[in-house]
């Protein structure tokens, strides 16, 4: 049995969720659903161009996972535009907002904190209470 999904950040919503080929009804169009972990993804490392490793640190997900996310995004873009496919933006288990960025008192690590998380939490690095 699969291990579950752990809840993947997403910085911020699309203001569109959905795009086709100019001039052809949508109802004539196959349709291709990119996750919003997928969009994400994207736009981490395409528009704002980070590595992989500090893109799935900003999701919460190993840069494996990452990975993995990316690579099957693209594959779903390219056939969008490939073959001139319909493209909507929609689910998957993401948490969205910014993240504070503190750091611990104890390793003087930098650790991302969702809005709303309690600063007695452990810290991954040395595993002192903050």
């Amino acid at each position: 049995m699969p291990r579950p999904k752990c809840c993947r950040h997403v910085g911020c919503m699309p203001d569109k969720n959905y795009f086709k080929p100019r001039g052809i009804p949508a109802s004539e169009l196959e349709e291709v659903v990119l996750s919003l972990d997928e969009y994400e993804a994207i736009r981490l490392a395409d528009y704002e161009q980070l590595y992989q490793e500090k893109a799935a640190a900003q999701m919460n997900i190993s840069r494996q996972t990452f990975g993995r996310i990316i690579e099957s995004a693209h594959k779903k873009v390219a056939a969008v535009l490939l073959f001139g496919k319909a493209l909507k933006i929609e689910g998957g288990e993401v948490s969205v907002g910014k993240k504070k960025q503190t750091e611990c008192p104890e390793c003087n690590k930098a650790l991302n904190l969702r809005s709303g998380s309690s600063p007695e939490e452990i810290c991954p690095y040395c595993r002192k209470r903050r």
